[in-house]
């Protein structure tokens, strides 16, 4: 059993057992003296297995790099605890056929090493593991719904909660657990703005940008006979004109999951007819050769997420002492570029930081502040490629010509990992959080860009003095 020390406060409440909050819970627990999480739904006990709280947790999911990273320092041993549960680990150079806008990916041996699994099995573990401390509670089928705070309301000093447990459960009278320190990590539907405004405090800004996708997944039973020089296929999509994708990757007990997503109005169906069309209509038949005559192991699961959602904390004129919010609570992105696990956990980190460096008075305001910074690249990272798609929604100006040139300067790169590993290595160590955007602009990536644009330019300059010749010739 884990016994951890206390140094700030004696009791601290997480809203919700999402990653985010499960994250957060293992980080107060160095902190406090006692952390309590309360869940809505209830956790599985002797396996893994898909919760009604997370409903996107079959789909397909992707724990970036830098997330792993995190989670691993949390919780030393756990990603060998996720092989050892059957996550499949892939080679994301040599191992994953990317068909890009601009054609295939060059295939290499990169050492870059991704996990694939079901989701349910990492929110399993890290639930395991925190059963382990001392000092950490979990009351599941509990459900916030208002905030205590001092007589001057300067201060939120607990929850209100009521707990569900039998058939007159609504019933109930409504508990109070004080607190010292308060987070919501309640997800996308987070009540707290509701709550804040009870309490006389402003509701923070909302910015949401959508694009009406649908995601279709289903588990497929690897073929015993399946050959191939690859393991995993992800075919991205090509807004404007293309919005549809596919991937396919293996994962625990010998299977596929295979996700097919598009947006409105041909989203995915549950249909398996419509669901291998829908496949087979993609722009290589990789995915659909593999799976046409291959064994379903579950039915299609559909999935539409609500899209990109920031809640703007930092613009608060007035914050309450001893609440903070955190994760998708805050921000919430359209899940098809994987960023939403490792968002969360660079919100852990933050907050490990800011527990070390801040008073409790002074934590919720410089929180706030500093975790608007933290999402903030990855926001631009969605919402710019959203915004691409004929069918998104919120946006409220064109894209400035920064943003714009940012767009390009991208459509250069991802056209030089047809043919460049170096600059698709540097890309994956990006895209998963590894380095910084800053990494894209270094001298030997700038020169290969040049290079690039200058060939292309060579080559229709030839063209044109060859038409020319021949139009002359034919005089």
């Amino acid at each position: 059993m884990v016994q951890a020390s206390s140094a700030l406060g004696r009791h601290a409440v997480v809203i919700g057992g999402s990653i985010a909050g499960l994250l957060a819970a293992r980080i107060l627990s160095d902190y406090f003296e006692q952390v309590t999480i309360l869940e809505r739904d209830r956790f599985p006990t002797e396996a893994p297995a898909p919760r009604k709280g997370v409903p996107q947790c079959t789909q397909l999911h992707i724990l970036l790099t830098r997330g792993r990273q995190i989670i691993e320092d949390l919780f030393p041993g756990l990603e060998a605890e996720l092989i050892d549960a059957g996550a499949a680990v892939l080679d994301m150079g040599a191992d994953v056929e990317w068909l890009n806008p601009f054609g295939w990916a060059a295939r290499f041996p990169s050492g870059f090493k991704a996990l694939s699994f079901s989701r349910y099995i990492l929110d399993w573990l890290i639930h395991r593991r925190l059963s382990q401390f001392n000092n950490i509670q979990i009351l599941e089928s509990s459900y916030v719904t208002g905030l205590l705070t001092n007589s001057d309301k300067t201060a939120v000093t607990g929850v209100i909660l009521r707990r569900r447990g039998g058939e007159h459960s609504e019933q109930m009278q409504p508990e109070e657990l004080a607190a010292d320190l308060v987070i919501d990590a309640s997800g996308y539907s987070s009540q707290a703005p509701k709550w804040l405004k009870a309490i006389g405090y402003d509701a923070p800004e909302e910015t949401a940008i959508t694009t009406s996708m649908g995601y279709a997944s289903r588990l497929y039973e690897i073929p015993s006979d399946f050959q191939a020089d690859w393991k995993g296929v992800y075919i991205q999509a090509a807004p404007p004109e293309r919005t549809s994708m596919g991937v396919l990757y293996p994962i625990e007990n010998n299977r596929w999951i295979v996700g097919v997503c598009a947006t409105a109005p041909a989203q995915p169906s549950k249909d398996e007819a419509e669901f291998l069309e829908a496949l087979r209509n993609l722009p290589s038949p990789h995915i659909y050769n593999a799976v046409k005559d291959a064994k379903p192991a579950t039915a299609i699961g559909i999935y539409h997420p609500p899209g990109n959602r920031l809640r703007h904390y930092e613009r608060l004129s007035r914050q309450p002492q001893g609440f903070i919010a955190l994760g998708d609570s805050v921000c919430s992105f359209t899940p098809i570029y994987g960023q939403g696990m490792t968002v969360a956990a660079l919100g852990a980190v933050l907050l490990q930081q800011c527990l070390q460096e801040t008073d409790l008075p002074e934590l919720p305001c410089h929180f706030q502040k500093e975790l608007a910074k933290v999402n903030a690249t990855p926001w631009i990272a969605a919402t710019s490629q959203d915004a691409k798609y004929p069918s998104v929604k919120g946006l409220t100006q064109p894209p400035t010509p920064p943003e714009k040139a940012i767009g390009w300067y991208m459509d250069q790169l991802i056209q030089l990992t047809t043919k460049e590993p170096k600059v698709t290595l540097v890309l994956f160590n990006v895209f998963h959080m590894v380095q910084s955007s800053g990494a894209l602009f270094q001298p030997s990536i700038l020169f290969r860009v040049i290079q690039q644009l200058l060939t292309r330019s060579s080559s229709k300059t030839s063209s044109k003095i060859q038409v020319n010749a021949s139009s002359i010739t034919s005089r």
